[in-house]
Order: C-alpha cells, then sequence, then structure tokens
C-alpha cells in the first residue's frame, strides 16, 4: 500500500497570537459544530482573534470563535449566534492538566488554527500560551530585522560568488 502524504487544509488561523503570546506548547482538540457552521468553515467564513478556553464544570469550551452565518441557512433558524460557545473534544486527563496549568502558572488555552483533517473532521489546534510584554515584542521584531538582514547579506555575497 501506498501511504498519500494529506496537507491539512487550514480554514481560519490566528496570526495575530504569535505576536501577542508566547505559545509554550500546542494540543490539537475536535471540536462539536452544527452542520450549518460546518459549511461556512469550509467557505472560509471565520474568524480566531480574541479567542479563549474555558473550563466549566470538567469540560472545556471556546468563547468568542466568530463563525459566519451560512448564506443558504434555513429560516427556521433566526436566532443564530456566531460567537456561542462551542464545546472542544479533550480526554479528561488532558482537561484536568491544561486547566491546571492555566490556574496555576497563569497560563492562557487560546486557538492558533482550525482545519479539516485527514477523514474530513474539523480540528482546532490551541496554544498554551503566556502573554508577552511590549518590550518582549520589540526584541521580537529586532530579532527578525536582524535575522532578515543577515539573510540578504548572505544572498548577496553568494550570488557575487
Amino acid at each position: 500500500m501506498s501511504e498519500k502524504k494529506f496537507n491539512k487544509k487550514v480554514l481560519a488561523s490566528n496570526k495575530k497570537a504569535f505576536s501577542d503570546y508566547q505559545i509554550l506548547d500546542k494540543i490539537e482538540a475536535g471540536i462539536c459544530l452544527n452542520g450549518y457552521e460546518v459549511k461556512s468553515l469550509r467557505s472560509s467564513r471565520a474568524g480566531l482573534s480574541d479567542n479563549l478556553v474555558r473550563f466549566i464544570k470538567g469540560e472545556a469550551f471556546i468563547e468568542n470563535m466568530f463563525i459566519g452565518p451560512y448564506e443558504n441557512i434555513s429560516t427556521h433558524i433566526l436566532d443564530y449566534n456566531a460567537k456561542r460557545k462551542r464545546k472542544l473534544l479533550l480526554h479528561k486527563q488532558e482537561i484536568n492538566k491544561l486547566s491546571q496549568k492555566v490556574k496555576e502558572k497563569g497560563l492562557t488555552l487560546i486557538a492558533l488554527e482550525v482545519y479539516l483533517c485527514q477523514k474530513g473532521l474539523v480540528k482546532i489546534l490551541l496554544g498554551l500560551a503566556k502573554g508577552k510584554h511590549s518590550y518582549d515584542k520589540r526584541e521580537d521584531l529586532k530579532r527578525k530585522d536582524l535575522n532578515r538582514e543577515i539573510a540578504r547579506q548572505t544572498n548577496i555575497r553568494h550570488y557575487r560568488g
């Protein structure tokens, strides 16, 4: 049997998270969605900015994850809430471990990207993050600029020869 390499299809990503937070660990989770929400996600009508994962009674929920209404939605669903709480599908051990880290160390659990896995299921990549201060952000910008300048100099030298 030949193995096919599957490139996951990213439906939405949180680019702001990498500049505002230092990502310490990444966790993959499932998410409970309605059928029209999946169709809306597949048409790239989602946003992950300002989202947050909360733990309520031993379960994990994501809040402020925007999924726009599906354009061909039925008329019987009039009270559609685009930023409703959505349940995350994690094992109890994972939920307990993550909630302890969030409580003890003052970390935050945020969504980094939503994508389709190989089986066609919608998965969400969560990041255990620590907030950055403004001076940390400035250091990151300086480091990026320095690395870009070094890469530019090495490419010039390489072409000259």
